[in-house]
């Protein structure tokens, strides 16, 4: 290539000249994009951090450098300079190499619990995604919904006051209701009550409960509880929990054991020969799924028996109300019966 032909010249002005609109082209070029990028992600780390540290405060523990590390898996330069700006913006503060919300900080932090939590309430009621995605969903819009959006989806929901898991919604002041009852693993032998809170994090524990098939509202009796298990009652069923994994249930004991009805049982429990009345649909089941149940005829009082099994187990119709009902075992496990002798 001869760079004193004027041909050549023009060539090498005109690649030069589009790679800098390429590059720094308004808005977006790509040095603007890739700015934009980073600040996007900068404000996410910095709102995660925030999280991890109202969190901790909330189970009365210090969180240091390394905790932060571990937990958002980003580079130690990267991390440092975000803390310093955040110290800089009087978000958090430092004593002892242990890091610390200040009410400014903490505000923030509350935001993005309150729209992390409206947005799985959103998902459980509003659209068909399975409860194990709700999480990690609700975890990408923490960061992306306006204060205006985030308003319109709590008005749109009737501003409730719980999550799906039972977490407290903080309003948009700042404040929450709180959650009663104790650890499931606390609990002594037969201590009777309802499940009020399954906790979401972390979220290895949290997949282990629903592969339990373990719902809030449930009501359970402990039968055994030591350092190696706890083992419980529930809907016909019994469950065998790890004390590690049993901390993460919260249940509001009942005052009279009488209270638990031993005799309510899961659908998925009726065996073909065998008649039942409903009694209601779990809490598990919400929104527009648990309108589709009720307009099936599941509602309180209604006869149910086995009308067809599957070989393979799943789906079964069920003859309720006149008509065959196919249900799967997952909607089968929402909807409570007692058996009739």
């Amino acid at each position: 290539m001869n760079i004193n032909n004027p041909v050549w010249a023009l060539v090498v002005f005109v690649v030069v000249w589009v790679l800098l609109i390429l590059i720094f082209r308004p808005v977006r070029g790509w040095y603007w994009v890739f700015k934009k990028g980073q600040k996007i992600d900068n404000k996410t780390i910095i709102e995660d951090i925030l999280k991890q540290l109202f969190h901790a405060e909330e189970e009365h523990f210090e969180i240091g450098m390394n905790t932060l590390l571990g937990a958002l898996k980003i580079k130690e330069k990267l991390l440092i300079h975000i803390l310093d700006t955040m110290q800089a913006g009087e978000l958090i503060q430092m004593n002892k190499g242990r890091y610390s919300l200040l009410p400014q900080g903490r505000e923030y932090a509350l935001k993005i619990i309150r729209i992390h939590r409206l947005y799985e309430k959103y998902l459980s009621e509003k659209t068909g995604f399975d409860h194990k995605e709700w999480h990690g969903k609700a975890e990408e819009m923490e960061h992306q919904l306006s204060d205006s959006q985030t308003e319109n989806l709590a008005m749109e929901l009737g501003n409730p006051r719980y999550d799906p898991h039972g977490d407290p919604i903080p309003t948009h002041e700042g404040e929450w209701a709180p959650v009663e009852g104790e650890s499931l693993a606390q609990l002594t032998v037969q201590t009777t009550g309802r499940i009020v809170h399954i906790e979401d994090e972390p979220e290895m524990i949290y997949r282990q409960i629903l592969a339990e098939n373990i719902h809030i509202g449930s009501q359970i009796r402990v039968i055994e509880s030591n350092s190696k298990r706890v083992r419980f009652y529930s809907e016909g069923e019994e469950y065998v929990l790890a004390p590690v994994v049993a901390a993460n249930i919260t249940v509001l004991a009942f005052e009279d054991e009488d209270e638990l009805d031993e005799d309510t049982v899961r659908l998925s429990a009726l065996k073909p020969g065998e008649r039942a009345k409903v009694v209601s649909i779990s809490q598990e089941s919400r929104g527009d799924a648990r309108r589709r149940l009720l307009d099936l005829g599941f509602v309180m009082g209604s006869d149910v028996r086995i009308d067809l099994t599957n070989p393979l187990g799943d789906p079964t119709a069920y003859l309720i109300k006149g008509a065959t009902i196919a249900l799967r075992r997952v909607q089968a496990d929402k909807i409570l019966i007692k058996k009739e002798l």
